[in-house]
């Protein structure tokens, strides 16, 4: 059990506050060594115990101080627990409750987000996810350049969390649980050390340039050698602290590539800084006299941490929209004890069953059910809505929504990692860690590009050597080394997709594959699904008719209800909704993806569905009723005899004719395809205007009809919401599901459309297109521009400082130009300026 002091809220007693929150003794009067964790301020005894909870909490190991039995002081316990110098405190089911989940096809594999420090260049990315999808027992690992987040799956029967944890560290990174509080510490320690070491940098370049320009006019003058050659040496010992400090990470890349056998954008970089600057002192060591050229090296060594430095802002712009999830949910609610009264507790504690108090304005922390209250809840951060919604006892809400009007109790009913929250971050961290084969081309490249480059270089440090100028053979082999780094063909992708992954999730589109965003510019083929895609998925009963005497205690409708009861569908939620839920109890029901429900009631054998679930056709199909040419009839057949017949009645969504007509002015193909009867598809597709409508289709029928079309060359974007709709998502090109629709089909597809807001689809198709002409154009001009700067100089034109701006420049353009692809304003016309603000932005709740 956690100690009281971190459980308890702000209004905990003075005892409580006594006491050391790392080890439990009391703290003396006047010591003022607070910790931050959750939040907020606790007290430690003395500036060792501030040291190590500090470093806990920073690594991301706060779980630690959950489920930890006792302080140290009470247990016995060493102040700093051997499990977390091993990482074997990840192992703990309680801790990993917080973050890992159930994955694979029978939920044994483990899923997790983690967070990466020391991440410099695209080949950092290559060389951890060879290294970690080398372990036994892990079945994947991807990390996303940008936000330096990895996701990985493992068997944890093969594997433990934290031996993949001590592998990433062994080849010199360090990872620890994602944690929105913990990365925002880790880029804020990453900018400081990136600007200490630009400051650094910036005064050895401003002094040595000042020696240099003095250096350069008084070539000539051989009365004041003495002068000069002082100089010299003011210019090396001020170029030392930036070549030995401020370009230390470009090492500890550069080997960390060599150790495992590549060639990373590093190596080049970190030759030609050590190659000019023992070159330089070697100079003026010997009194020669030539020409030095500190100078290179501190431009080189600015330029190039500058331009990284602002990667490093703009990939956390880029991906700025996807973070905003992160600060949704509150860092503390407040929870309800046995005595009535409630507690602040960190978010973290929360467990299904706890009953929660949400006043008007906070934000909702957890996935629950409303037992009390009636409100309005905005959800325009999650899914890009901005109207408001209203919610009554028994109806779910979701965690990082905020409630507008009234108070509200909920029960909690999904927390931690199963939150709809946290499965929508796994989408997206899917998505960006899932290369497109342009990405992969481009990441693949970039070793055999400086393999050549030094072959290159080397040839021509020999020519110069040997036929040119031997004087000037070293520099022009730095000035390639430099001009030719490839860090911009190694962002010209990564920066592009996490900005626009962004910019549709801010739409209310979350892209949960990579290669949606590849394949949605060649769609030329949309294929939808009926209910619950281009009508509301909400169908009422519109006509019923007993075609049987109904029995004895109840009505059909309750038998119908019965079954219904054990489907997701929209229909069958429409029957379930109008019964009084006093009917008889169904056993042994199975579910038959696109037909319908089979089971027993009261030994009887019992069906309900579409035609295909009568023993025959009928001799005549019935007619819909009168004003509903579009309803659906569903049967209820009980031991091989139809009984009843429902008819249940749609509503097509208010945007979808606006949206069929984009689709067709883009030059686009529109198919209907639905199980429902041929004719009442006909004459929808025909209220739509859709041209090509097919019916009474089954799911294996839908996924024939795609595949047809692919094999006539056709790139099909399948839209749907049903379980009967998954095998057709996994089998399109590109595949989009309804936010309202079914965990199934939202797993399968690409693409998710959060709001249910068809008009966001013409504006996913114009993103991707834009996005494939930013990656195009950022891959073009990083290849040329390299094209161009090799021959250049090669042939001496270019001096080293010039090539490292060069280079700087190249990269900087290609990370400005994917910005384009973010929204051009934060509150975009989606999301209503007046949209909430997340929680960890306003602070915690009052309690």
């Amino acid at each position: 059990m956690a100690h009281a002091s971190e459980s308890q809220g702000p209004a905990s007693s003075a005892a409580d506050r006594a006491h050391c929150f790392h080890c439990g003794l009391e703290v003396p009067p006047g010591a003022d060594y607070a910790v931050t964790f959750e939040g907020r301020e606790r007290p430690t005894c003395c500036p060792g115990c501030q040291a190590v909870a500090g470093a806990i909490i920073e690594r991301g190991l706060g779980a630690y101080y959950h489920h930890r039995d006792a302080p140290p002081a009470e247990s016995g316990s060493p102040l700093i627990p051997d499990e977390l110098r091993e990482l074997e405190l990840f192992d703990h089911p309680g801790v990993q409750q917080q973050f890992v989940v159930s994955a694979g096809a029978g939920n044994d594999r483990r899923e997790a987000a983690l967070m990466l420090e020391g991440i410099t260049c695209a080949a950092c990315v290559w060389l951890n996810e060879r290294h970690v999808q080398a372990l036994p027992g892990v079945e994947s690992f991807r990390v996303n350049y940008s936000t330096h987040r990895a996701q990985v799956m493992w068997d944890p029967e093969r594997i433990a969390l934290s031996d993949i944890l001590k592998a990433i560290r062994d080849i010199g990174y360090h990872a620890h649980p994602y944690d929105p509080g913990t990365r925002e510490q880790a880029i804020a320690r990453e900018r400081g050390l990136a600007l200490r070491r630009i400051a650094v940098a910036a005064l050895g370049m401003m002094q040595v340039m000042m020696l240099a320009v003095a250096l350069w006019l008084g070539a000539e003058d051989t009365e004041h050698e003495d002068l000069l050659q002082f100089m010299r040496w003011v210019a090396a010992a001020l170029t030392t602290p930036v070549v030995f400090y401020s370009a230390i990470p470009f090492y500890q890349s550069a080997w960390r590539d060599l150790r495992h056998r590549q060639l990373g954008m590093d190596v080049p970089v970190s030759l030609a800084i050590i190659a000019t600057y023992l070159a330089s002192l070697y100079a003026v060591i010997l009194g020669t006299g030539e020409h030095v050229y500190f100078e290179s090296v501190v431009m080189f060594v600015f330029f190039l941490l500058t331009s990284r430095y602002l990667e490093l802002i703009a990939r956390q712009r880029a991906s700025h929209a996807i973070d905003r999830l992160d600060r949704l949910v509150p860092a503390i609610a407040s929870r309800r004890i046995a005595d009535g009264r409630f507690e602040a507790v960190p978010v973290g504690e929360l467990v299904p069953g706890d009953t929660l108090r949400v006043r008007p304005g906070e934000t909702i922390p957890t996935d629950g059910v409303v037992c009390e209250g009636e409100s309005t809840v905005n959800q325009a951060l999650l899914t890009g809505e901005p109207e408001p919604h209203p919610v009554r006892p028994g109806e779910r809400v979701t965690g990082g929504a905020v409630n507008v009007d009234g108070p509200l109790l909920i029960e909690a009913e999904r927390v931690g990692a199963e939150t709809t929250l946290a499965a929508i971050q796994r989408l997206l961290d899917r998505a960006q860690t899932e290369k497109p084969r342009m990405a992969r081309v481009a990441e693949a490249g970039t070793g055999w590009f400086v393999g050549v480059v030094l072959l290159l270089t080397a040839l021509a440090g020999v020519v110069w050597y040997a036929w040119i100028d031997p004087s000037r053979a070293l520099w022009v082999m730095v000035a390639m080394l430099v001009a030719t780094c490839p860090c911009a063909l190694a962002l010209a992708t990564p920066v592009a997709l996490t900005a626009t992954t962004g910019a549709l999730s801010r739409l209310g589109m979350l892209v949960t594959r990579g290669r949606a965003l590849e394949a949605l510019p060649r769609v030329d083929l949309v294929c939808l699904d009926k209910t619950g895609t281009l009508t509301l998925g909400q169908p009422r009963l519109v006509a019923r008719a007993d075609l049987q005497p109904p029995p004895d205690a109840g009505s059909w409708l309750d038998w119908a209800a019965a079954l219904e009861g054990h489907s997701e569908h929209p229909l069958a939620r429409a029957i379930v909704g109008i019964a009084d839920g006093t009917g008889p109890v169904a056993t042994n029901v199975h579910n038959l993806p696109g037909q319908g429900l089979t089971g027993q009631i009261h030994g009887h054998r019992v069906a309900i569905g579409g035609s295909t679930m009568l023993p025959q056709d009928p001799a005549a199909p019935p007619s819909p009723p009168e004003g509903f040419p579009l309803a659906s009839p569903v049967w209820l057949v009980v031991d091989d005899q139809p009984v009843a017949l429902f008819w249940l009645a749609d509503t097509p969504r208010p945007d979808a004719r606006a949206l069929i007509t984009d689709l067709q002015a883009r030059g686009l193909g529109v198919v209907l395809l639905t199980g429902d009867r041929p004719e009442a598809a006909q004459a929808f597709a025909a209220q739509m205007g859709i041209l090509d409508a097919v019916g009474g289709l089954a799911p294996e029928d839908k996924l024939a009809y795609v595949r047809a079309r692919q094999a006539e060359g056709r790139v099909v974007l399948m839209a749907g919401e049903g379980i009967n709709d998954a095998p057709v998502l996994a089998g399109a090109d590109v595949s989009l599901a309804m936010g309202g629709g079914t965990q199934l089909a939202q797993n399968q597809a690409d693409l998710v459309l959060l709001s249910d807001r068809l008009e966001q689809l013409p504006q996913a198709l114009d993103q991707a297109r834009h996005t494939q002409r930013v990656i195009h154009q950022n891959i073009a001009w990083a290849i040329g521009y390299n094209a161009l700067a090799l021959p250049v100089a090669a042939s001496g034109l270019l001096t080293p400082w010039l090539a490292a701006l060069g280079m700087s420049l190249s990269s900087l353009l290609v990370v400005g130009n994917a910005l384009r692809l973010r929204p051009p304003r934060e509150d975009s016309a989606t999301v209503s300026s007046s949209a909430p603000v997340p929680a960890s932005e306003r602070g915690a709740p009052p309690v």
